[in-house]
């Protein structure tokens, strides 16, 4: 069955924001992925984003907080409105692919479900109401969901 865990985004202080939630909450991160990660000719990264976090994940309990940075080129984000998405973490891909299709019907695709550059089978997209989803399937986290 799916869980659905929070995804934050911030403005350059995602990495700061999540060492003080794991001071919380303990655990260690499951994944962290900077920018400079996903760097190639045909994805250039500007050298002050290259450090920023492009996908955090923190474990807590049977849930998984995630968030990242939002890259310059993208505007900043409304620290009082839509920071957030809805994460769903899928627990096969074809469960991923079902949740997707049937919640991005009549909306705006902006990731496609594919292999993600973090290790995970991953899509992102608004629905017909204006709500950001994110659909995950990451077998990583089996034994902790």
């Amino acid at each position: 069955m799916a869980l659905i865990n929070p995804h934050i985004n911030f403005n350059g202080n995602a990495e700061e924001a999540f060492l003080f939630y794991q001071s919380v909450f303990g655990g260690s991160f499951a994944t962290i992925v900077r920018f400079k990660d996903l760097a190639s000719p045909e994805m250039p990264i500007a050298p002050n984003e290259e450090n920023k976090i492009m996908h955090i994940a923190l474990p807590i309990g049977p849930n998984v907080l995630m968030g990242n940075d939002v890259p310059e080129f993208m505007g900043t984000v409304n620290e009082n409105e839509n920071r957030s998405k809805i994460s769903i973490g899928a627990a096969s891909r074809e469960e991923a692919d079902r949740l997707f299709n049937g919640l991005s019907a009549g909306g705006s695709i902006e990731v496609p479900m594919a292999d993600s550059p973090w290790g995970s089978y991953f899509g992102m997209f608004r629905d017909k109401y204006g709500i950001e989803w994110m659909v995950d399937y990451d077998d990583r986290y089996k034994g902790s969901l």
